[in-house]
């Protein structure tokens, strides 16, 4: 079977389905929870730091607190599709593309809320930690097994193999090209570096992640912003020309406006994941008092993924003018650093690849895991999984990118369609959880606490 195969289903898929639900979807949800993700902004912010509830049992796992599940899902959010992706979407959709992210960010941090919060109720009890997702409230929300293994399946691949091929493509080409070693030098000690932190269980990807996730992110904005500052005259203008080309009134520099949202919608929606059923893994192993708490994070992670980091990259690249020409992908993002920074950007950019690449890496790795764990507990399946990891991300630094994207893609599309369909029949405990949240806050409970007997037609075992 050829990729021009999974291409064209990818495209058919993403032009008639994905981006229809993706949108109805959020506009659904961003009505009913009173536009949650603006609202309660503060609270978001509030909650950031908490450190896992000591009100919660621990059953004798280790307490993953609200922001290492945060930084989990992040780590996987903030990855090459925050450099590629961007320029990509740019490269092919023009700076129109911007504006259509930023859209899909804005409402699609309400789908985020929703699947982060089901994951929380409907989690499980493990030996080390929580766990949960989709496949688990797919099984124990919708009461449908097969719909579970389903998208386990889709996501093992999606997330687990191809997309850490990407990922480490990415990564070896950059620090190769940059440092001139050979890519199967980097390779090896990039498999090596994964095995070494992914046979550490939960708490080492936690703490890991929780770690690296802020510098990265930090660094990466204030480039940006030292970027703007210099070139603060130029700013208004390429705002203006971000919105004329979302609406096609720059054909010569944005395209056709479909082209402009397609790729705003499909790019954004690689880098900030809201809706496709990833970032849920992680926000299940939070140790905390309400579900709610942990769904209002996750909305803040799409805004900080898209509204922050991915606009730094796109910012660069328009300011420097150079998306017009045959550059596209990482090379694009390299070019515009080079003409803001010179040789240092050129350097700038290998440590960023390395990061947001690996710490993608780790994070894949993880939603990988909690989905074979699904499917099969035995201590035998998580060790080969772990292993084949490994090999994976060693093969990725032999291998191209072209070939990867098609089946990267299509896997998205599926894992999207099948998530926001269990999501949306089992919105109601979400709808009913926000409620409780706020009553608990309007009679004066600073931290409020979940009660299991809200959903007594629930399997909560993650929380009794």
């Amino acid at each position: 079977m050829s990729f021009e195969f999974f291409n064209t289903i990818s495209d058919w898929l993403w032009t008639y389905v994905v981006i229809t639900m993706l949108v109805g979807c959020a506009l659904y949800f961003t009505w009913n929870l009173r536009a949650v993700q603006f609202t309660m902004l503060p609270t978001m912010l509030r909650n950031l730091f908490k450190p896992a509830s000591e009100s919660c049992e621990s059953f004798g796992k280790i307490k993953v607190s609200s922001f290492q599940a945060f930084a989990i899902s992040l780590s996987s959010r903030v990855g090459t599709g925050n450099l590629a992706g961007v320029a990509s979407a740019i490269f092919v959709g023009g700076p129109g593309a911007v504006f259509w992210m930023w859209v899909m960010a804005l409402l699609g941090a309400a789908t985020a809320f929703m699947e982060a919060t089901l994951a929380q109720l409907f989690k499980r009890h493990g030996k080390e930690s929580f766990y949960g997702g989709p496949a688990y409230y797919m099984k124990y929300g919708l009461k449908c097994p097969w719909m579970g293994i389903l998208f386990a399946l889709l996501i093992i691949y999606g997330f687990g193999l191809a997309n850490q091929i990407v990922q480490s493509n990415t990564l070896c080409d950059a620090i190769g090209e940059a440092f001139k070693v050979p890519t199967s030098y980097v390779a090896i000690g990039l498999a090596l570096m994964t095995l070494g932190i992914i046979f550490g269980g939960i708490h080492r990807i936690a703490r890991f992640c929780a770690t690296i996730v802020p510098v990265m992110a930090f660094g990466y904005i204030l480039l940006a912003l030292y970027i703007l500052i210099v070139n603060i005259t130029e700013i208004p203008a390429m705002l203006s020309l971000i919105v004329r080309s979302a609406f096609g009134w720059e054909q010569a520099a944005g395209g056709a406006v479909g082209i402009a949202i397609m790729q705003g919608v499909k790019r954004g929606l690689f880098s900030n994941e809201a809706g496709e059923g990833s970032a849920p893994n992680a926000a299940a192993t939070a140790t905390i008092p309400h579900p709610v708490q942990q769904g209002l994070l996750q909305s803040l992670g799409v805004f900080t993924d898209t509204l922050v980091i991915c606009t730094c990259t796109a910012f660069i690249i328009l300011l420097s003018g150079l998306y017009t020409g045959q550059d596209d992908g990482i090379i694009l993002t390299a070019h515009a650093m080079d003409y803001h920074l010179g040789s240092f950007g050129a350097w700038f950019l290998t440590a960023a690849i390395f990061l947001f690449a690996y710490s993608t890496i780790i994070a894949n790795y993880f939603y990988g895991e909690t989905n074979v764990r699904y499917i099969s507990q035995k201590p035998w399946a998580i060790t080969l999984f772990r292993c084949l990891s490994g090999v994976v991300v060693l093969l990725g630094g032999f291998m191209t990118l072209q070939q990867a994207w098609g089946i990267v893609d299509l896997a998205m599309a599926l894992m999207t369609i099948t998530n926001l369909i269990a999501v949306c029949l089992l919105s109601r405990y979400a709808f009913r959880l926000l409620k409780d949240f706020k009553e608990q806050r309007r009679k004066g409970t600073k931290e409020p606490r979940f009660n299991p007997d809200l959903f007594p037609e629930a399997d909560l075992e993650g929380w009794k």
